[in-house]
């Protein structure tokens, strides 16, 4: 049963990695990413109200917890921006290397935000990690200034959802996806608006912009699903594979490639990630605080895009 959660898991990343390359493309048509934003949670919820809530529902909207979810949802909704304000600016496999950095942040943080002991190792990965996002984002590099301080406030923007999806973690994941499509829809619906502009699109475009809300409830079930059927210290090392299919899109759709210097940058920040993972795993966690920061160390599968 491992393997197949590997195997779901895995997909899971390639299939939000699609996500990220229609975000990409629909961007440099000239649409605002509000729009895009508000499209793919439009499709999201959609897909929701289709495909689980016939299955699941008034359960699905059943929460311990109704402030912490609408928290978390604002959170989600200045990530997505964030992220895809990112991609409207930056290489693929840069910006994703870049929300790398967050499980790193939190594991650093672990002792004062989970209550655990500290652990030395997680320290050095966070520095290593960071000596690399510091090459990614070096002066004179592949990334304006700008887009690098969009990086870096994106990665601390993933750590602080990760740690709000953490606290709703007695609710089902379903419904922690529901909530997190559903706030968004709702807040960008408000400010519509401001930002709305009609799409100028060709019909492949309007079947781009449909395949969001597809894809990522797609990407995020399948991770949901990789969960249920393996640990999440098993899982950890292989969330640094996502880099592989973000600079395979980004070599396919846009013919973008890291410099090398880049590249060694993305390698060092997964390469901290992946050590520090694997040590938490054969270490084993130190009581709750702990087995709450191994989780830490893959991005929750929901709070992605």
């Amino acid at each position: 049963m491992s393997l197949v959660g590997i195997l779901f898991y895995v997909g899971g990343l390639w299939v939000l990695s699609a996500l990220d390359v229609s975000s990409k493309v629909l961007a440099a048509l000239g649409l605002p990413v509000l729009l895009i934003c508000w499209f793919r949670y439009l499709g999201h919820v959609l897909v929701v109200a289709t495909v689980v809530l016939p299955r699941r529902g008034r359960s699905l909207f059943h929460t311990r917890s109704l402030w912490r979810q609408l928290q978390r949802g604002g959170l989600m909704i200045l990530t997505t921006v964030l992220f895809f304000s990112l991609l409207a600016r930056a290489p693929l496999a840069e910006a994703t290397a870049l929300s790398f950095f967050a499980p790193l942040f939190m594991l650093a943080l672990a002792p004062w935000l989970l209550r655990e002991g500290h652990r030395a190792h997680r320290w050095l990965g966070a520095m290593a990690g960071f000596l690399g996002m510091l090459i990614v984002v070096r002066p004179g590099g592949q990334l304006s200034p700008s887009s690098s301080a969009l990086g870096v406030l994106t990665a601390l923007s993933f750590a602080c959802l990760n740690i709000s999806t953490r606290r709703v973690a007695h609710d089902d994941p379903l419904t922690t996806n529901l909530y997190g499509g559903l706030t968004g829809m709702v807040a960008l619906t408000v400010a519509l608006p401001f930002f709305w502009r009609t799409p100028q699109l060709e019909a492949w475009q309007w079947l781009l912009m449909g395949s969001m809300g597809v894809t990522g409830f797609l990407g995020q079930w399948l991770q949901i699903s990789g969960f249920r059927l393996a640990s999440a210290s098993l899982l950890a090392p292989f969330m640094y594979l996502q880099i592989l299919s973000a600079a395979f899109f980004g070599w396919f759709v846009f013919r973008q490639l890291p410099d090398p210097v880049t590249a060694a940058g993305i390698v060092l920040i997964c390469a901290a990630g992946l050590c520090v993972a694997i040590l938490e795993r054969r270490l084993g966690p130190a009581g709750e605080g702990g087995r709450r920061a191994v989780a830490a160390a893959v991005p929750s599968t929901d709070a992605q895009r």
